[in-house]
């Protein structure tokens, strides 16, 4: 989150569309700008990654409907946790990213797929005491 800037300046104010359409010279412009990661492969998957975005978009509509279809719109509640530890991954995320690699997707794995299923709502992983728990809801109790 600190180095979120330099990538929105890198990366075309994360427009999707643009990234998609980067070259080679945009991946050297961003490996000489400063404070950027120094990794070719890791810029190079995130054109890669638009490029799935739109394969994705343009086969199910929205990225939403893609992302949702594997709850079939429900929000998951996972409260069984081993003496009160936090999930990190789930079978859930595990072939939600499965699914994503298959889809031409790099440098993703089950723990950044489950950050972002929790981010949006589509898992409720929140202790029932805690205010949030009731706000995220939940339709499947795992």
């Amino acid at each position: 989150l600190m180095k979120r800037e330099i990538f929105r300046t890198c990366f075309a104010n994360f427009d999707y569309m643009k990234v998609a359409q980067f070259t080679n010279i945009d991946v050297e412009r961003i490996m000489q700008y400063p404070g950027i990661i120094k990794s070719k492969r890791k810029i190079e998957a995130m054109i890669s990654n638009a490029q799935a975005f739109i394969k994705i978009r343009n086969e199910f509509e929205t990225f939403d409907k893609y992302i949702w279809s594997f709850t079939k719109g429900k929000t998951i509640i996972y409260n069984n946790r081993p003496n009160g530890m936090m999930q990190t991954q789930s079978e859930l995320s595990d072939i939600i990213a499965k699914d994503l690699k298959k889809r031409g997707f790099k440098f993703l794995g089950s723990v950044l797929v489950y950050s972002f299923i929790q981010a949006i709502g589509m898992v409720n992983d929140h202790d029932t005491t805690c205010y949030m728990f009731k706000e995220i809801g939940g339709d499947v109790i795992e």
